[in-house]
């Protein structure tokens, strides 16, 4: 490029997707003098999901902004919490984060994801369609300008990826009210109504089932009960919110 020279900052949190020379403070860049702040930025590999304000010569611009010769660019980060105005918070979920999906689901939070690889026009497609935040980490999907809104999932462990995305959007919990499954509601369901469809020795055992009123999967808080709810509880006394 050959045009205006800058100097951009990153915050700190931004550092895992700028280059290394640039994660120490003010640095010059040249821009082409056409392209818009928010195209700089993501050319430097910041999605703008992450981005929280961008300030020129410590007044905030909108990403439409173009640069000037001598402009001071800083980039900061989101807020937390967030927030997602123009809709109630929900999620879509791509297809490596199944695990994170389940967890969000079982604090009956309402997260769609697709099991199967199904390309990312589709999936910005569905986040704009059913003004969803599409969680991923995936830079390329998080940069499509169809999307609704997104957010980066910085960790590979799901535990971690749960408590980032509890902590960035603080969503109402509501915990084992959604099914882990389908991402339907759970309803109560009747013993009678459900036991030709359990096992002898959960016949016997149990007591209290809810149902699916979307796929109509049996629930009932059988051996992994106490792991899970430890997820919740963790959650909770993290996040705040009552057991269920």
């Amino acid at each position: 490029m050959n045009g205006p020279e800058i100097h951009i900052s990153f915050a700190p949190a931004l550092g895992l997707f700028v280059p290394a020379p640039r994660r120490g403070g003010r640095t010059a860049l040249v821009t082409d003098g056409v392209s818009t702040l928010g195209h700089v930025v993501e050319s430097l590999g910041v999605p703008l999901t992450e981005v929280g304000a961008l300030l020129v010569d410590g007044a905030p611009v909108p990403a439409a902004h173009v640069p000037a010769a001598g402009e001071e660019v800083e980039v900061r980060g989101v807020s937390r919490p967030q927030e997602v105005p123009g809709a109630p918070l929900r999620f879509l979920l791509d297809v490596h984060l199944g695990t994170l999906a389940r967890r969000l689901r079982l604090l009956g939070v309402d997260a769609a994801y697709e099991s199967e690889d199904v390309g990312d026009a589709a999936l910005a497609a569905q986040s704009a369609r059913e003004r969803r935040v599409m969680l991923s980490r995936d830079r390329g999907l998080l940069r499509r300008r169809e999307l609704w809104a997104g957010a980066y999932v910085y960790s590979h462990r799901p535990e971690e990826q749960l408590r980032d995305v509890l902590e960035r959007f603080a969503p109402p919990l509501a915990p084992w009210t959604r099914c882990t499954a389908c991402n339907g509601v759970l309803t109560d369901a009747d013993k009678d109504e459900v036991r030709e469809r359990l096992e002898h020795g959960t016949r016997r055992t149990y007591d209290v089932f809810a149902r699916c009123t979307a796929c109509d999967r049996v629930y009932w808080r059988g051996a992994h009960h106490a792991r899970l709810d430890d997820i919740v509880r963790t959650a909770l006394r993290e996040f705040g919110g009552a057991p269920a």
